[in-house]
């Protein structure tokens, strides 16, 4: 699977965040339920519109970010949700 075929960003959709394709759900409404605990059934359950694949999407897109957060700071770069990078890191 290609997690990029589930993953839009689209100015007219969701305020121009990552959602699941076809739906409005943004990809870190899926990651906070994740990191939260919650079961992959229980968020198909409580977002009707998401797929299993979807939700492994947006774990393959964190993932996909994760080294980038790992770089040296480079000036004018943020890391994730839009807080600076640490130097060193």
């Amino acid at each position: 699977m290609d997690w990029r075929d589930h993953i839009t960003v689209d100015p007219a959709v969701a305020h121009g965040q990552p959602c699941i394709r076809g739906t409005q759900t943004h990809v870190s409404v899926v990651l906070a339920n994740l990191a939260d605990g919650e079961s992959r059934e229980l968020i198909l359950k409580s977002y009707p519109t998401l797929s299993v694949e979807g939700i492994q999407a947006a774990v393959c897109d964190a993932a996909d970010l994760g080294p980038e957060r790992d770089q040296p700071s480079v000036p004018g770069r943020t890391g994730g949700a839009g807080r600076p990078r640490r130097k060193g890191r």
